[in-house]
């Protein structure tokens, strides 16, 4: 049995972790095949399809696999582990006898197993003879320069199936990816295999579209997202709050850190819209406009928290965003407010780009951190963007993004404390042409 053409992402609602959730729109694959020409099996006919069986969680994978790793039941006596150059016959052997066309060739299964931006995992029974039959493998690609991942195949012997090796492989290729600091993961599967779609929707993905004429026979595809998050999730008592329109991620920040740092304060649309009024820069392209890193910093101040602005460029800020010269005048007046504000209030302003190690030390004290960055890496638009960091695992700073894509299917649960990895947030917190590092670290205020 095998899966083709599954396409893991991370990037991340990249929306990107792409990409990042979401760094969606920067996937592609190395150069080892073309995915749309490989024929998927059909359902009616050939290989069966994956083992959709719900199976328990695998041990924790080491970051590169090099270690078998054993699943809990039911498929206990499985090892999981990274193939090498001398598994190579064996993988060609499962790949003949798991599809009847479009099969990957030695050469293919070579350049996985020493390509450094791909893993490829096998699945024995453990104990076995050497040289016995694989059970199963995973395909991963890694996208360079991005928090994304794609699963490139997965196939299961068909002399194992319903043994729950297709969940545990899948499984396995969630963990591998995340890592190595990939945190969304996409898939493709043809929409009358009802069993992949079990398992899939069953594991956590959700769909986010389809894609006609995808496979070698000309039948569609559907497309499905999983983010990534890892074995812990870090809790530090900052609650989400989403967006309710497109100009409000400022003030939805600032609201999720005064709801931990402000007794009582409300999560609610009323508010969303007054703390906006209160830190817009009043125009954008098109609509309202976004928060301006110092008007955040006010209003936070004139709420109860302590802040510190942090930001590349002095002046005014985003005014390339609007073609108006009449709009850009007003956009300086506003900013120019907000900076006498920040003055008359002592609010501490630090003209330089602030940089990872000021965000994870401002973490380790307490803070948090409304940080401005493109929209192009989490939704593929490319205007100013605000998300909370409030967390830090030791790879990743932690996020709220308070954009949520309903359109793609997503949720809360999509966007509240996603992990990006260290190198991923610093290039993508900056924004236009001259990289504008902007943020506002929060605190509460001593008595």
């Amino acid at each position: 049995m095998g899966l083709r053409g599954i396409d893991l992402v991370v990037g991340a609602r990249v929306r990107a972790l792409a990409i990042v959730r979401r760094s969606r729109a920067l996937l592609a694959a190395i150069p080892l095949r073309r995915s749309r020409a490989r024929k998927f099996p059909s359902p009616s006919g050939g290989p069966r399809s994956i083992d959709a069986r719900t199976g328990a969680g695998l041990a924790s994978l080491a970051s590169t696999m090099s270690h078998a790793a054993r699943p809990a039941s039911p498929v206990a006596d499985l090892v999981l582990r990274r193939a090498g150059q001398g598994d190579i016959e064996r993988l060609e052997r499962l790949e003949n006898e798991a599809f009847d066309a479009d099969r990957l060739s030695r050469r293919s299964f070579r350049r996985l197993v020493s390509a450094s931006s791909a893993i490829l995992l096998v699945a024995e029974t453990a104990g076995a003879a050497p040289g016995a039959p694989f059970a199963g493998y995973a395909a991963l690609l890694l996208r360079r320069g991005t928090g994304l991942a794609r699963l490139y195949s997965l196939a299961v012997s068909p002399r194992a199936t319903g043994q729950g090796i297709g969940r545990a492989l899948l499984e396995a290729a969630e963990k591998a990816a995340y890592a190595s600091d990939r945190i969304a993961l996409r898939l493709e599967v043809r929409e009358d295999n009802a069993r992949a779609l079990s398992l899939y929707r069953s594991a956590g993905y959700r769909k986010i579209g389809r894609s006609l004429d995808y496979y070698a026979d000309h039948s569609p595809a559907l497309r499905f997202e999983k983010t990534l998050r890892g074995e812990t999730a870090i809790d530090t008592g900052v609650p989400y709050y989403a967006q309710t329109t497109d100009f409000t991620c400022g003030a939805c920040c600032l609201m999720m850190a005064m709801a931990r740092d402000v007794a009582d304060f409300p999560l609610e649309p009323v508010t969303e819209i007054r703390l906006w009024r209160e830190a817009t820069t009043v125009f954008m392209m098109s609509g309202p406009g976004g928060c301006d890193p110092y008007g955040l910093a006010v209003a936070a101040h004139e709420f109860g928290l302590d802040a510190e602005i942090h930001v590349s460029e002095p002046g005014d800020l985003f005014l390339e965003s609007v073609r108006s010269a009449e709009k850009q005048v007003v956009m300086a007046l506003a900013q120019e407010d907000f900076r006498r504000r920040a003055v008359s209030y002592a609010i501490p302003v630090l003209i330089r780009p602030f940089t990872l190690v000021d965000l994870r030390a401002a973490i380790a004290a307490g803070k948090t951190a409304v940080v401005l960055i493109s929209g192009y890496h989490m939704f593929d638009k490319k205007v100013p963007h605000w998300v909370l960091a409030h967390g830090d695992d030791g790879r990743h700073i932690v996020i709220h993004d308070p954009w949520v894509a309903d359109e793609r299917g997503e949720t809360a649960a999509d966007a509240a404390s996603l992990p990006i990895p260290y190198e991923t947030f610093d290039r993508i917190a900056r924004f236009g042409k001259v990289g504008l590092r902007a943020a506002v670290f929060l605190s509460r205020r001593e008595a």
